[in-house]
This record gives structure tokens, sequence and C-alpha cells, in this order.
């Protein structure tokens, strides 16, 4: 019996360190956001992906030297295809998000980003057929529904007129490319260690991001950009690149995927007590509501038995 009891609280603290692990995955991606919008005025969203998605690059290179001890292997011709397909699929999605912090707040944005596991199960039935759980369906119900009342600031009239913002309606497209990568990266790994994909990955996300902006990037003029630009390239490449690989892989050796997946749940909420904390000003009332609407679906899924 005392085995089993030793046994059974080793299992509840693992999964308490995946859950602890997701939780500073939530924070990390809603800092992107408040840092990307201060970032996002002053300089283009090529120009600041190109650079972030360069030193991401590095960072990730080191970790396949540091995983597989060796160098990452060059993709033959198919799979060099399948990375491009993933890698313009990434980069449509931080360019738009960048861009759209231009004009939209970082709760509302971070709104939109919820939408991703909705979404992704659509894209997850149409590329894989995959079909998912109902408790998995009634979660992402929940969450959509605090979502949509947080983009449309907590205004009735809005929803009915349909009148969304354009920041909001502008990374609502670059949400769908996050949602249809996910079930993407699993159709076309064909065995590939999970570090040496996003590695190359990540690289043809840089091809993309260069070849799209280049333009942006060589008319920048990089020795007269404030701190806040490189402070926010610094934060993006090793904080929601390097640090949330990582979070992910370890929380995903303790948690199922739907729970690891359902933190982005978090986002609006983490938002609002940042940009709070930081002085920029408190979300109404009316959209709080619906930022812990989407904590609901959260809470409903995480409650949920794993199986």
């Amino acid at each position: 019996m005392q085995a089993v009891t030793t046994a059974s609280l080793a299992t509840g603290r693992e999964k308490w360190l995946g859950h602890a692990a997701m939780l500073l995955f939530a924070t990390l991606i809603a800092g992107s956001f408040s840092i990307g919008h201060l970032a996002a005025p002053h300089v283009g969203s090529a120009a600041l992906n190109a650079v972030r998605f360069t030193f991401a690059c590095l960072l990730m290179g080191a970790a396949v030297f540091a995983v597989l001890g060796r160098a990452p292997a060059l993709p033959g011709p198919r799979a060099a295809g399948r990375l491009a397909i993933l890698g313009l699929l990434m980069a449509g999605y931080f360019i738009l998000m960048f861009y759209a912090l231009k004009f939209a707040s970082p709760v509302s944005t971070g709104a939109v980003f919820t939408l991703i596991p909705f979404m992704s199960a659509g894209f997850g039935w149409l590329f894989l057929r995959q079909v998912s759980r109902p408790t998995v369906l009634i979660s992402l119900i929940i969450a959509a529904a605090g979502s949509i009342w947080v983009i449309f600031r907590g205004d009735l009239e809005a929803i009915l007129r349909f009148d969304i913002g354009w920041g909001e309606g502008v990374f609502f497209f670059g949400c769908a490319c996050h949602a249809a990568y996910a079930p993407l990266v699993k159709k076309f790994n064909t065995g590939e260690p999970v570090v040496e994909f996003t590695f190359w990955t990540l690289v043809a996300s840089t091809v993309w991001i260069a070849a799209i902006g280049a333009s942006q990037i060589a008319s920048t003029d990089w020795t007269d950009l404030p701190a806040i630009v490189w402070w926010a390239i610094g934060y993006l490449a090793i904080f929601t690149t390097a640090g949330t690989f990582f979070l992910v892989q370890f929380a995903s050796m303790r948690l199922p995927a739907s729970k690891v997946l359902s933190y982005g749940y978090l986002t609006p909420a983490v938002i609002i007590v940042i940009e709070g904390a930081v002085g920029h000003g408190w979300a109404t009332a009316s959209v709080a509501v619906g930022a812990l609407v989407t904590v609901m679906g959260l809470v409903f899924l995480a409650l949920a038995p794993d199986g």
C-alpha cells in the first residue's frame, strides 16, 4: 500500500509540474503580445520577425547539437517541400500578428489567439480526419464564446453587426495559418527528430519572411531603432521560441495533449493582468468577464479525466 501511495504521489507531482510549466508558457506567450504592441509602431513586422527568427534558428541549431550531438541533417527534396509549406504558415502567422498589433490591443489580439484550438480541431478533421472528444469540443466552444465577447469589446450590438476591428480581422487569418500548421506538422513529419524538424521549419520561416519583407528589411534603419525593439526581438527569440518549445515538450511528457493545448485559453486573462500591472490600463469589467469565460474552458478541460 505504501508503495502504491508513493507512486501515486510521484505521478501527482509530475502532473502538477506539467501544469506549472504550462502556466509559465501562457505567461510568456501573453508577454509577447504586450511587448510586441510596444515595438510594433517602430519597426515593420517582417523586419522584426526576420531578425527574431534568425536568432531563433541559432538557438534551435544549438538545441539540435545539445539533444542529438550532431549538426542538423539536410532535408531531401520532398521533405524540403513540406517544410516550405509549414514555414510559409508560420511566417504568415507572425507577420500578420505584429501587423495586427499596430491597430488592435494586446487583449483583443490575445482573444483571437484563443480561437486557434477551435480552428485547429477543424483543420485536424480536414487533414487527418481527427475527431475531438466531446469534452474537448465543449471546452473549445466555451473558450470561443468568451473570446468572441472580448474581440467585440463586450458590445452585444457590435457582435450582432459583426463590427470587428481591422487588427482583429487581420490577426484572425494569421491564427488560421497557425491552426493549419499544427495538424500539418503531424501529417508532414515522417519520423524526423522533433528538435531537428523544428529547426528546419524555423529556417524555412526565416527564408519566407526575408523574401516577403525584403524591401522592408532593406529600408529599415537598424542603427536608429529604439531600445524596445531590441528588447522585443530578444524576448521573442529566447522566451517565446526556445523557452516555450522546452516548456511544451516538458509538459507533453506529463499531461495529455488536449490539456497542454488548453493553456492557450489563459492568454487574454494574463494579458489583462500584465497590461494593468505595467500601467497601460485595465480592461473593462465586461471584457474581463469574457476573458474569464475562456479560463472556464481551460478549467473544464483541466479537471476532466485524462482518458
